[in-house]
């Protein structure tokens, strides 16, 4: 991964900030994107630079507005000469319950977790090519089986899944395509998520009776981007065996 340059979105805080320590700890240069977490963004960018100066820069925008996808390439390839990995992490997530369901909640889901990654993942393309590099969706595994209340959210990481599979043929050979469907890894920012209750009968219905944790899925990434040069098209799940249970 020596000087290795990665692209990351959604990359300042939760799973995406452990993607982003453990690709750097192996030597790799970072442009990790965030939208409104520039406090957590300078925070990570400070605590990497610290250990490798200049080798982490931030980059700010808006995913849905498809106009700035291409400047994140842009900026990338400008500051570090070339572009080895794009990294589709950033997500939104949140209840759509059927009959409360609106264009703006469309809008948003599919745009983050379906739109973004397949124009950024154009965009990246031409400078993947040029270094034989690789692309990483982070997924879910209710792409496959649907969570509850989630409708869109669901359709879009389904979406992403399939999408994962169709950029792996349409890129190869010179660009590895994969995903990662995480389970439950780390808990949302959100009231709806703080019963505890809730929280142990989700974790209980894993095989392993355990949550995961961010690095669970960093370490994942890593083994993607850099031992594994035979494997694309394939989405691993990272979720302590729940996928298996329900």
């Amino acid at each position: 991964m020596q000087r290795k340059v990665v692209l990351i979105t959604g990359g300042a805080k939760r799973v995406g900030a452990a993607i982003c320590c453990a690709l750097h700890a192996q030597g790799a240069e970072l442009m990790v994107h965030y939208r409104s977490s520039a406090d957590e963004a300078r925070a990570l960018q400070e605590m990497l630079n610290a250990t490798r100066p200049d080798s982490v820069a931030l980059v700010q925008a808006d995913l849905n507005n498809n106009a700035q996808l291409s400047t994140l390439v842009h900026e990338t390839v400008q500051r570090f000469g070339r572009l080895d990995v794009l990294v589709n992490n950033a997500s939104s997530f949140y209840p759509t319950p059927v009959g409360e369901i609106t264009d703006a909640h469309w809008d948003d889901l599919m745009g983050t977790n379906l739109k973004t990654p397949l124009f950024l993942s154009q965009a990246a393309a031409p400078h993947l090519k040029r270094s034989e590099g690789c692309i990483v969706n982070i997924v879910d595994i209710h792409a496959d089986r649907p969570m509850e209340h989630h409708v869109v959210y669901s359709v879009a990481k389904g979406g992403l899944a399939t999408l994962t599979r169709s950029l792996a043929r349409e890129l190869g050979p010179e660009i590895r395509v994969n995903g990662i469907a995480p389970g439950p890894v780390m808990w949302p920012d959100s009231e709806t998520w703080s019963d505890e209750l809730a929280r142990r009968r989700i974790v209980n219905s894993t095989l392993l009776k355990r949550g995961g944790t961010p690095e669970d899925v960093a370490r994942t990434a890593r083994f993607l981007i850099f031992e594994a040069p035979y494997i694309t098209g394939q989405i691993i799940a990272v979720d302590g065996g729940r996928s298996a249970w329900i």
